[in-house]
């Protein structure tokens, strides 16, 4: 299935809490929160003690976990997950959390990430006669979770990801149990809270902060944590191996209320302007964003530089996955149904323009001939990360080098093409001074195609010629 990479996108976002008299509804507020992780599908699983129920559906949290559905769904322990599609086709059927019946127990799991070697792992466990309802990576776990010859649900669980190599960060529900594992290579951000007396598990902390949680901290990579009747136990059985937590987490995908990796997103952003401002200023008077990713990065910028920032566009945040287009001409529109411009702040000025990145750069060369349109005598497009030029295989919709711009053109050249009067992206290296957090490591594979895992031969061959 090819991409057409209109936006980025991130695989998922994961919740869980135990042992609460409010899980179902306090699941479904973390949920929300997270909205901004995954807008295909969603889902939510609880368990009662004895039984796990689930429900699932494609579109928004409010849409498919409403009121009238969630009638009658009870119990004190629940996950949920938030969901774009990266391996696996945006079907309900590949809706999570994954639920299975298996020697009249339950087990429920809700996944962010991507596994690596999905393929071998799938193709041997096909000829050991499974048969696959889904084509998710959750459903391989489960598979080989089944298959262990260990007896507790967490070793079994430990025994399965040790078959696993790429990112993960999970959630697992059992009748009495909730476990929380992230691979070692720490990928994808996971952490624990604590509301009233009751663990919780979530991609962010901004989920934390609307459930009234306490932050307690993160899950280290390669940590598995199991929440049962005695408490909290910490498990690290997998190889210490150099961490490599996705930096764009901090770049793009999570929320910048939110703290991951051991640092605010808010300020990581705020530090890759400044930084950006240091190694590529322009004379311009004012400083603007595209909204809302690349605010606190443009907020930096201008602090560094003294330009004064401005909100050279507003957003409209009630254009989401359901907006109806009604004919073509209205799709030639879409950037300004979406982003648009305040022409008394941009007539007649010399802008910069700060942005999070640029993946086919057509969508941010509309932005600019929209702000041209609008009267901008100069644009100065400022990028707070390097260039994007390979392929993601742990999560991220990058999946092919010849939709990526930056492939393709050179710096200069994407500058003509998008129509700025100059063009910086932030270097790697002051990127990462800027993302500096309790732990220093981060993959950066999309910008150097420096993959910290082995990447199959066919996965790779199939993002070089373009199949997605």
């Amino acid at each position: 299935m090819r991409c057409q990479l209109k936006e980025k996108k991130e695989c998922c976002g994961v919740f869980g809490i135990f042992n609460h008299k409010y899980a179902v509804e306090t699941t479904y507020l973390g949920l929300y929160s997270l909205q901004h992780r995954g807008e295909e599908s969603c889902g939510i699983a609880v368990s009662d003690g004895k039984k796990i129920r689930q429900l699932t559906g494609m579109g928004l949290v409010s849409e498919v976990l409403n009121r009238k559905k969630l009638k009658g769904f009870e119990g004190h322990t629940a996950i949920g997950h938030v969901r774009y599609s990266t391996t696996g086709s945006s079907i309900i059927r590949n809706a999570q959390p994954f639920l299975i019946n298996h020697h009249e127990s339950f087990l429920s799991i809700a996944h962010n990430g991507n596994l690596v070697n999905i393929v071998a792992l799938r193709g041997h466990l096909e000829t050991q006669g499974s048969i696959f309802q889904t084509t998710m990576d959750s459903e391989v776990v489960l598979h080989l979770v089944v298959r262990s010859g260990k007896k507790l649900i967490e070793d079994r669980l430990i025994d399965a990801l040790k078959q696993c190599d790429g990112a993960y960060s999970m959630v697992v529900l059992t009748e009495d149990k909730l476990i929380g594992a992230r691979d070692p290579y720490g990928f994808r951000p996971l952490c624990i809270g604590k509301k009233d007396d009751s663990y919780v598990l979530a991609s962010e902390t901004c989920s934390f902060d609307l459930i009234g949680a306490e932050y307690i901290r993160n899950i280290e990579p390669g940590e598995v944590v199991i929440i049962s009747g005695t408490g909290l136990e910490s498990r690290k059985p997998f190889r210490k191996i150099a961490v490599t937590q996705c930096i764009f987490e901090f770049i793009y995908f999570s929320r910048p209320d939110s703290r991951i990796f051991g640092d605010s997103v808010y300020q990581v952003r705020e530090r890759l302007g400044m930084k950006l401002a240091m190694e590529h200023p322009a004379p311009a008077d004012i400083v603007m964003s595209i909204p809302d990713s690349g605010n606190s990065a443009a907020l930096g910028y201008s602090k560094q530089s003294g330009i004064p920032f401005e909100f050279g566009m507003i957003r409209n945040h009630y254009v989401g996955r359901t907006f109806i287009q009604p004919s073509q001409d209205m799709r030639t529109h879409g950037v300004k149904i979406k982003l648009n411009p305040i022409k008394e702040v941009i007539k007649g000025k010399r802008v910069v323009v700060v942005e999070d990145s640029i993946v086919r750069g057509t969508t941010t060369g509309s932005r600019i001939r929209t702000l041209r349109e609008a009267g901008a005598k100069e644009i100065h497009l400022r990028i707070s990360c390097p260039p994007i030029r390979f392929p993601c295989f742990y999560g991220i919709d990058f999946p092919s080098r010849k939709e990526l711009v930056a492939n393709e053109l050179s710096v200069e050249e994407i500058g003509n093409f998008i129509g700025v009067d100059s063009l910086k992206y932030l270097s790697i290296e002051g990127m990462l001074e800027a993302a500096r957090g309790e732990q220093s490591g981060f993959c950066t594979a999309c910008f150097n195609g420096t993959y910290p895992t082995r990447i199959p031969e066919k996965q790779t061959k199939r993002a070089l010629e373009n199949e997605g």
